[in-house]
């Protein structure tokens, strides 16, 4: 049975996944992709990390509190980074992720 203690961290981790990918396409859609390499570096890191992260949960996996611990600070990167663009995906993207690394954060402690 999953811990219903992780539910809101799995729904923020799979809510900033999905704002992640959606900012990183967004991006390479941009006039100066060049400019926007670091954030989609980052987009790409933080949805996979959350992705991880996620389904560690799921399975409550021992290793669940570490993967949150790291997914953490790749969100807290990625939302430093996407909130100096002004596009609307990458706003929405910082958001996602402040919320997430606040959710991990919980988790892991």
């Amino acid at each position: 049975m999953l811990n219903s203690s992780y539910q809101s961290c799995i729904q923020a981790c799979s809510s900033c996944a999905l704002a992640c990918e959606t900012c990183a396409a967004s991006c390479l859609r941009e006039e100066d992709v060049k400019m926007m390499a670091r954030c989609i570096e980052l987009d790409r890191d933080c949805a996979d990390t959350c992705a991880i992260a996620a389904v560690l949960m799921t399975r409550d996996s021992a290793y669940a509190a570490a993967a949150c611990k790291l997914c953490a600070q790749v969100c807290r990167d990625c939302a430093e980074e996407c909130a100096k663009h002004p596009h609307d995906h990458c706003q929405a993207c910082a958001r996602a992720c402040r919320q997430c690394a606040e959710e991990c954060e919980r988790m892991a402690a």
